[in-house]
């Protein structure tokens, strides 16, 4: 075992795991922040202070330190993944695997949304002077927001040409930084690399490997200071807010949770029950430190790390299959956040009276799976498509100021879903390569 790897797994085996100190942290910032707005309310002159020149600028650094070494470990991870596959062909197998799962499960994800929203109908008792009250304290939010997706509405044919990037410098650029077009690069990269001869291949390799190494490292000293980073952010959003403007929220919230739950522990279950040769408790308990990790931070891409070594040293995924799935999935199977999508446009629709046909249902349907597909794995980066979609059905777009009050708590949970369904994908695909190379599946650490 490489060094790397034994500190990771002597980790696991420390007598407080990361991710419980991380759930500490989580639990022990809701309290304080719970605590102080009640104690002091959101505009004491004292808790703004705290906030605005210590816990938020404190949970700001510790997530953009970890965002930082997301583009060196997706780059190199997913260079690794293709060289490592070796056979194209086998490389063109996994990849369509991938793409079809992920599809299908976007497809599922938005259907249990959609079901759950008609069957609860959460907006259509909202009190009129609540969704005032709501609109009022988030319209400055949503303006910004709206304008935002305005200014990023583009036709279907510049949408296509947008994919791929005019030079790379420029995707990495960007804040946040086009994922999409950096991993067609690392793909496209390491295709390339995979076809030269091995004298010229291996140097390359070597440097791939060095810094998914350094960048791992990377991750794992960032991650020490997480229950602090985290507590920091919890401590923000819960003594700013509070929970005065979250109870008239409740049933919504309650049909996007218990949509999610049903996704993760009944379409997942099955998914790895059938095809992934796994029971979803055990599974569950062997990616807790990944759905820990994407609970807390909000993040595909932040959690894409501790994803990576969850999956190779918990979950038994051999490394180049987890490097390719994980980092495509990161951005591109965004289960969770389309299913999401579904039920607040549906949501929103109800609480401005705005009856959607089905035809527009299956509109709201196409459009939550493509966003789901191209959704950066942020947070909240799925706030600007739904100002899209609501303009697209009629509703108005500064509706969105009524769920930016939830939106961080539900951001948390729909994140838990996008991970865990990453790593179902990952164990399916692959138990699958496994079975057809006549193997048995890969043993997972317990």
């Amino acid at each position: 075992m490489n060094p790397l790897a034994a500190r990771a797994a002597s980790g696991y085996r420390d007598r407080m795991p990361s991710h419980l100190r991380i759930l500490w942290g989580f639990v022990v910032g809701i309290v304080l922040g719970a605590a102080a707005h009640l104690g002091l309310g959101a505009d004491h002159p004292a808790l703004v202070a705290v906030v605005t020149n210590a816990t938020e600028p404190a949970g700001k650094l510790f997530l953009r330190a970890l965002l930082l070494c997301v583009v060196p470990l997706v780059a190199s991870s997913l260079v690794l993944g293709v060289v490592g596959l070796g056979d194209l062909r086998k490389l063109g197998r996994v990849g369509a695997k991938t793409l079809g799962l992920t599809l299908c499960l976007s497809a599922i994800s938005v259907v249990v949304g959609l079901a759950a929203a008609n069957l609860v109908r959460p907006g259509v008792d909202l009190e009129p002077a609540v969704r005032a009250r709501l609109v009022a304290k988030y319209a400055s939010n949503a303006a910004e927001v709206a304008a935002k997706a305005t200014a990023d509405d583009q036709t279907f044919a510049e949408s296509i040409v947008g994919i791929i990037p005019p030079n790379i410098a420029s995707a990495v650029a960007k804040n946040p930084p086009d994922m999409l077009g950096l991993m067609l690069f690392a793909l496209f990269f390491g295709v390339a690399l995979a076809l030269q001869p091995e004298q010229v291949k291996k140097p390359l390799v070597d440097v791939a490997e060095a810094v998914f190494r350094a960048a791992s490292t990377m991750v794992h000293l960032v991650m020490k200071v997480a229950p602090i980073g985290v507590g920091c952010l919890l401590f923000s959003m819960t003594s700013r807010f509070g929970f005065e403007l979250l109870v008239p929220l409740a049933l919504y919230v309650a049909c996007v949770l218990g949509a999610l739950l049903f996704h993760q522990l009944a379409v997942y279950g099955a998914l790895l029950r059938v095809l992934g040769g796994m029971g979803l408790f055990d599974f569950l308990r062997r990616a807790q430190p990944a759905l820990v990790t994407a609970f807390s931070t909000s993040s595909s891409n932040a959690t894409l790390p501790t994803a990576l070594e969850v999956s190779e040293q918990r979950l038994g995924v051999p490394r180049e299959i987890g490097g390719f799935v994980l980092t495509i999935g990161a951005t591109a199977n965004q289960n969770g956040t389309a299913l999401f999508e579904g039920v607040t446009v549906l949501f929103l629709a109800q609480v401005f009276g705005v009856d959607l046909t089905l035809g527009q249902q299956l509109t709201v349907l196409v459009l939550a799976v493509v966003a789901g597909i191209g959704t950066a794995g942020v947070p909240s980066a799925s706030i600007p498509f739904i100002a899209i979609v609501l303009s697209q059905v009629g509703v108005p777009a500064e509706g969105i100021a009524i769920v930016l009050g939830v939106d961080r708590f539900l951001d948390m949970c729909r994140t838990v879903v996008n991970v865990g369904g990453d790593l179902a994908v990952a164990v399916t695909v692959a138990r699958s390569e496994s079975s057809r190379a006549g193997g048995a599946a890969p043993a997972a650490a317990p």
